[in-house]
């Protein structure tokens, strides 16, 4: 593995080394991925939501079979929420589940069933933000938009800035401008997935050095795990009682009760006649 260094952007050969460095790697060990077939928008689209916050590994075991429920936005906006939940099960983070299917309503109301292609109308659907939005316009439509997230922050911190702490994504953002290969813009950030993962694999996680790194709060033992517990327990019985959940989970009730009612503020859930169930 070629040890850490230093590209002066300042010299226009500099930029073109880096970039062949990338594409180096990538042109030897490019992951095969089910959504890098043909770059379908629709299938780009469940990707990218899909991909946030969950590893790839799981996504590709769970993309396959998503698509065969569900091949277009038509098909997702007609689907139930337990029938989508259904098929979502072992990606985590149902919400993300949910806001898929509000987002596929939108663009078969609002957009007559074509994923827009600016990043700017994909942020203001449920679940869409800065990085997601700009990755999908990147993959889906080959246009050459800049964005960070872990992995490029990883390489351009790797490269850039091995020794410092805190590095801000203003320092980062002007360095991915120019690096941007403008003339495949999707080759190229597919490469910087790619590379940005091994070096993840190499040297840890090196976005510990970024101001925007979160540490993930644990999850045994947190509402998370609560939320997808009692999730998965309405997809099994359908519909449960507060008693029910509490012998089923050995949860207390007041716990319960605040979890099922956060579930219901988000339209995930819906009391009725004493039971609780997947809201429609």
């Amino acid at each position: 593995m070629q040890k850490k260094c230093f590209y002066d952007f300042n010299r226009p050969s500099n930029v073109k080394t880096f970039r062949n460095h990338i594409y180096s790697y990538f042109e030897k060990h490019g992951r095969q991925l089910p959504w890098r077939i043909d770059y379908n928008p629709y299938q780009i689209f469940i990707s990218e939501v899909m991909l946030q916050q969950t590893q790839v590994e799981r996504v590709k075991q769970k993309f396959p079979d998503f698509i065969d429920k569900y091949p277009d936005f038509s098909m997702l906006a007609k689907s139930g929420l337990e029938d989508v939940f259904q098929v979502w099960q072992g990606l985590g983070y149902n919400r993300r589940a949910s806001a898929l299917r509000e987002s596929a309503k939108i663009i078969v109301s609002d957009h007559n069933g074509i994923l827009p292609d600016n990043p700017e109308i994909l942020k203001k659907l449920p679940g869409i933000g800065n990085a997601t939005s700009s990755s999908i316009v990147a993959f889906a439509f080959n246009k050459p938009v800049v964005f960070l997230e872990t992995n490029i922050r990883t390489i351009f911190i790797h490269h850039f800035f091995p020794d410092n702490s805190l590095v801000g994504d203003d320092l980062i953002l002007p360095l991915a401008t120019i690096a941007l290969d403008k003339s495949n813009p999707r080759k190229w950030y597919s490469a910087l997935m790619d590379y940005g993962t091994m070096l993840k694999k190499e040297f840890g996680n090196l976005t510990r050095q970024s101001k925007a790194y979160k540490k993930q709060t644990p999850f045994k033992g947190s509402h998370r795990q609560l939320r997808g517990a009692v999730l998965k327990l309405l997809i099994m019985h359908k519909k449960l009682t507060l008693a029910k959940f509490e012998h089923l989970t050995e949860y207390d009730r007041p716990l319960l009760k605040e979890i099922l009612s956060q579930l219901e503020k988000e339209n995930l859930v819906k009391e009725s006649e004493e039971f609780y169930r997947i809201a429609e």
